[in-house]
């Protein structure tokens, strides 16, 4: 979860700077041939309102989406976060901390745990951190 955000934010400040770039660029300039009495060469600057418009409603509706998007995570987040706090058992809870929260793997949990448990009798592995998952979330 904590990826698909930075992603998302990544994505958010590209489309920021992309509005930006469109706000900077501006002007556009054109060559066209006519006029009175002959042919002439006439150079035709301005701001394409029209497109300029489209262009940035379409990004912010972009952004827009992209925020929602977001904060839709950030929520399910921290519901994980206050489930993961109303376990009773603290060993338990660090565990899922880890694993869920902080996108461990099985094996880099076992070895974190392994570092703030250190007199534990018997250490911590991928397959005994896996079953505690397993059978907690069978019994609940």
């Amino acid at each position: 979860m904590k990826e698909e955000i930075k992603d998302l934010r990544r994505r958010i400040r590209e489309l920021e700077k992309q509005i930006d770039r469109i706000k900077e660029e501006g002007a556009v300039k054109d060559t066209v041939s006519g006029g009175m009495g002959g042919t002439q060469h006439f150079v035709v600057e301005g701001f394409p309102v029209p497109e300029y418009n489209r262009k940035m409603m379409l990004l912010k509706a972009r952004k827009a989406a992209l925020v929602e998007k977001e904060t839709e995570l950030l929520e399910l987040t921290n519901q994980v976060e206050e489930y993961i706090a109303s376990i009773e058992k603290s060993e338990l809870r660090i565990m899922f901390r880890l694993y869920y929260i902080d996108g461990m793997t099985w094996i880099q949990v076992a070895h974190r745990m392994n570092r703030i448990f250190p007199k534990r009798r018997i250490a911590y592995t991928e397959d005994s951190c896996r079953k505690r998952n397993t059978r907690f979330f069978e019994e609940n």
